[in-house]
């Protein structure tokens, strides 16, 4: 038999059982559908970071707050961001100091044992700009108003605190002090934790909040914990190399040197390893299809046998009829893995659409799905298959 007959003698039995081909196919269908959208979203996920981190821009490094000899927590000096910015290969510096005994609260009322993991930073006026933010209500910290009680506060901590806008007179509480909110950040892919902070100015920080540090035998505001240094793109690996002994000369193993965008792409190649629990349900379900595909072909054996007696009774071999079952079972599968791969393509789509993302759709994803299914459907009616090929013609035609 050619193959055009083969698929058509093999599709005869789907017709004419429409609804329990539905039902049997739909297990593969989910099955399929759940690999595709995983892979899907997960290739589509990652795609979005990087090119959000293509868009920030991969040359901000970071010079932290590290540990002392003896374990105790170090201090970055008052002047590092200053002697950072005299490197030839730096171009912007930015930097923001953490207050470690001032909280934020919505109120004084609040009990103070919540404190809604949130910090008071103050912080340089060009911060937004060196580690590309912008505001999303109101505004950024001016000369003026960085010298008063006036704050800004990340995406996470605003949404903590309850406050979606911004209002005049709206104020929070630091520490022992009202502070009036001037603006609310936009998400900082590159630094989070200017998301969980109310930002104020070094010199509200110094008036209000008590922030001060010795540089020189003076009391300067300050210090900063946290310096952002964008460096040129071809140069970022030799300021990474002395950006520690810059920020700190005396005690360079007490700073902390890192660049988030390393570590944003390693989370997008970590989010990656939960495809394995997911693709595992998938796989769960394909079996479960595969399970249904070989009942509803025992069952069309049991119901056909007089159908297979008459063929074989006018020619037709073992190896046709072997032929024929295990073609309907492959072709059943293969509807069913065909519309879960475009159910799988769709959710994708349109959850990255929504997210904003490249949809991208791995080969491997809607290969595999179809693949699987054929694979699954073929081992699943290769039984039915050699059940229906040994049926003798006089046995099958006793039905009749």
């Amino acid at each position: 038999m050619r193959l055009s007959d083969q698929m058509r003698v093999a599709s005869i039995g789907i017709r004419a059982r429409r609804l329990r081909a539905a039902l049997s196919a739909l297990g593969i269908a989910i099955g399929t559908a759940a690999i595709v959208a995983v892979l899907g979203l997960s290739a589509s996920s990652q795609a979005g970071l990087l090119a959000q981190i293509d868009r920030l821009g991969t040359n901000l490094l970071t010079a932290n707050t590290g540990q002392s000899v003896a374990g105790e927590k170090a201090q970055l000096p008052a002047a590092a961001p200053l002697r950072i910015s005299h490197l030839p290969d730096v171009e912007q510096v930015a930097h923001a100091g953490a207050l470690d005994d001032a909280n934020v609260y919505r109120s004084p009322l609040i009990p103070a044992v919540n404190t809604n993991s949130l910090r008071v930073r103050a912080a340089s006026l060009n911060l937004p700009e060196v580690i590309g933010i912008g505001v999303a209500q109101g505004r950024w910290l001016n000369t003026a108003t960085e010298r008063g009680p006036v704050t800004v506060l990340g995406a996470l901590a605003a949404r903590r605190l309850g406050i979606e806008r911004v209002h005049p007179g709206q104020r929070i509480w630091l520490k022992n002090q009202w502070f009036y909110v001037a603006g609310i950040l936009e998400p900082a892919t590159l630094s989070t934790d200017i998301d969980t902070s109310a930002l104020i100015g070094y010199p509200a920080a110094e008036r209000y909040l008590g922030y001060t540090a010795v540089d020189q035998g003076k009391a300067v505001a300050g210090p900063p914990t946290t310096v952002y240094a964008r460096a040129r793109m071809d140069r970022v690996d030799a300021v990474q190399g002395v950006l520690a002994q810059t920020a700190n000369p005396e005690s360079p193993g007490e700073v902390d040197v890192g660049q988030p965008s390393e570590a944003l792409t390693a989370r997008a190649a970590a989010e990656g390893a939960f495809n394995s629990l997911f693709l595992g349900l998938g796989l769960v379900a394909l079996i479960v299809g595969a399970v249904g595909v070989a009942n509803i072909m025992i069952i069309s054996v049991l119901e056909r046998r007089s159908e297979i007696g008459l063929r074989r009774a006018l020619g037709a071999t073992r190896g046709h009829i072997r032929t024929q079952f295990l073609s309907e079972a492959v072709m059943l599968a293969l509807l069913g893995g065909a519309a879960g791969v475009a159910a799988g393509v769709l959710t994708t789509a349109v959850y990255a659409n929504t997210k904003g993302w490249a949809v991208v759709i791995p080969a491997q994803a809607w290969a595999g799905g179809i693949g699987a299914a054929i694979v699954i459907g073929a081992i699943a009616g290769l039984l039915p298959a050699l059940r229906a090929a040994r049926l003798s013609p006089t046995e099958a035609l006793r039905t009749l």
